[in-house]
């Protein structure tokens, strides 16, 4: 009788079986609904009727304000706070680092119920300010994922390039926004992509915020609750090429600045 014989690639056959079933599966199932009709018909009017319904258009374009405006407010929180703690000499610097963290460990429902209570008390009625409290919801669930990567990025940099350029001239704030900033890079587009994207979609803040207003998330649950499937999926597929290229061009930046690094910045 032959023998088995074990190699390293079979230990990627439980994974390619879990690929196949919870992923390749769900994705033909999404691609067949949203290009289907009710009968099971090929068409495209799926497709098309994403692009001429207002409503379906209109809550893209808030999904995307929502999502860059809580990117953007992330940013110019996190990039301080991280730069002070990589640069800082302090002690007990993992012990701050780790209070950045704890919120994560906190169940979800409850951080945002605290800050509902704290939002009603300032605002007396969350209906008012729609549009802020879902970026101020977004902004305290998502920060720690945009501290985290500019953090370590920076705690990483070789700052013999920074006495370089104070050498050949430079001053600090010259060689911060020379050196330390364009080196910072990819912890900077790794904390967009891990805030950007599921800003997009997640409805729960708002749901839970009372915030009337769709986005991308519930626009989907509310076409499936309708049993409206193929529209539902059509959407998804939308979102999904959406991700896909924002994670293509956030790629694309992290290898172009890799290429750039060392004494091309200077």
């Amino acid at each position: 009788m032959r023998k088995f014989a074990f190699s390293r690639k079979s230990l990627g056959i439980p994974y390619a079986v879990f690929l196949l079933i919870f992923v390749v599966t769900p994705l033909v199932v999404l691609f067949y609904y949203a290009f289907t009709d009710g009968q099971g018909q090929p068409t495209m009017s799926n497709l098309t009727g994403f692009f001429t319904n207002p409503n379906t258009l209109g809550t893209l374009f808030y999904s995307f304000a929502i999502a860059f405006v809580t990117t953007a407010v992330c940013l110019l929180i996190a990039y301080p706070t991280a730069y002070i703690l990589a640069t800082a000499k302090l002690k007990n610097r993992s012990v701050i680092l780790m209070i950045f963290i704890m919120p994560m460990w906190i169940n979800f429902s409850l951080r945002i119920t605290a800050l509902k209570e704290i939002l009603t008390l300032i605002e007396g009625n969350l209906a008012f300010y729609p549009f802020l409290n879902a970026v101020v919801g977004m902004t305290y669930d998502f920060l720690p994922f945009m501290i985290l990567p500019i953090y370590t990025t920076i705690s990483r940099l070789d700052s013999s390039l920074v006495e370089a350029a104070k050498d050949l001239g430079a001053g600090a704030s010259q060689a911060f926004w020379k050196v330390t900033v364009p080196l910072s890079v990819p912890g900077i587009v790794s904390g967009v992509a891990m805030v950007f994207l599921p800003a997009m979609t997640n409805y729960v803040v708002l749901d839970m915020l009372y915030n009337s207003t769709y986005i991308m998330g519930s626009l989907i649950g509310s076409y499936f609750s309708a049993y409206d499937w193929h529209g539902g999926s059509m959407i998804a597929l939308i979102l999904l090429g959406i991700i896909c290229l924002f994670t293509l061009l956030t790629r694309g930046l992290e290898e172009e600045d890799s290429r750039n690094k060392g004494g091309a910045l200077l």
